[in-house]
């Protein structure tokens, strides 16, 4: 990591060291809102940002995520979640504290093209990304200059489906070392393996080049163009075991006629995919999703 990015970084801590976020999803009934903001009051926190939604208000699910200022944050912060608990449990919710001073760990994963990595390293090196991108993996050496320009450690660890195995033991034990809090595949081009997945769940961010349900799997631009479509998108889902079917977090489209061809279907894609990438790794960074079955709630 440069001095700049460092600085920007440090920054960030000190301005939001007594941040807190708060996402909860919980059977909806009447009280919750009120335990909750008189639990933060009780700690003399200022709550900042509240969304909430429910799927139903008789017997759907709540989910709310609260964003607070409270003061000496850190030094509250373990007295906090255990007195929380008690109410979680009253409720029956599901739910986790943040600390926005707590910088997330990033890993990303790429192959070949590299127009989604370059968005995200500019997103980062503009201070509109707010993570520490602890390394870059890639089954291709494309990457290896701009990044290390950068100073990011880059592993070049060759996969295909006859080493699969041995690759993702390499990548996680990588994982484990750098204490990475999350994994962006940008345009990795490797199917991962189910044990692989469940070493980190909800926590693999990945963007498809098409507007899903369409065109599952490879070549959707091809596909597409075969099939005459009149817009094509890209979509940024988190990873499970069935290919491409994860709860989505962000879509976007482009209208398309007669005149485009493959390379321009690709060409206005690869626009579409860095900026649904980009935003859903915002997203996650800033704790705004919460995964609910197969679905996602963004806040």
């Amino acid at each position: 990591m440069n001095a700049f990015i460092k600085d920007q970084i440090e920054s960030f801590q000190e301005q939001n060291k007594n941040r807190g976020r708060l996402l909860v999803s919980c059977p909806d009934q009447p009280g919750i809102v009120s335990a909750i903001s008189k639990f933060l009051f009780t700690h003399n926190a200022n709550i900042i940002e509240s969304s909430q939604y429910s799927t139903n208000p008789e017997g759907g699910i709540f989910f709310i995520r609260i964003e607070f200022e409270c003061p000496g944050l850190k030094e509250k912060a373990k007295e906090m979640e255990t007195q929380f608990a008690e109410i979680a449990d009253h409720f029956s919710m599901e739910w986790k504290f943040t600390h926005v001073y707590n910088i997330k760990k990033a890993a990303i994963f790429v192959s070949k093209e590299l127009h989604c990595l370059l968005e995200l390293l500019w997103e980062w090196q503009s201070g509109d990304l707010m993570a520490d991108i602890a390394l870059v993996i890639s089954n291709h050496e494309s990457a290896k200059e701009v990044v290390e320009g950068l100073n990011i450690p880059f592993y070049y660890i060759p996969a295909n489906k006859d080493i699969r195995q041995q690759a993702e033991e390499e990548q996680l034990k990588l994982l484990n070392e750098y204490e990475i809090d999350f994994i962006v595949l940008a345009r990795y081009m490797q199917i991962l393996t189910p044990n692989f997945i469940k070493e980190n769940p909800n926590k693999i961010i990945n963007i498809h080049h098409s507007f899903l349900p369409a065109f599952v799997g490879a070549r959707p631009y091809e596909r597409a163009f075969d099939r005459g479509v009149k817009l094509i998108g890209a979509t940024s889902h988190y990873v499970t075991n069935d290919l491409d079917e994860g709860p989505i977090i962000e879509q976007d489209i482009s209208r398309v006629d007669h005149h485009h061809n493959v390379d321009s279907l690709k060409k206005i894609g690869r626009r579409i995919e860095r900026s649904v990438l980009a935003r859903a790794v915002k997203w996650h960074i800033e704790d705004r999703i919460i995964v609910h079955q197969n679905k996602t709630i963004v806040f």
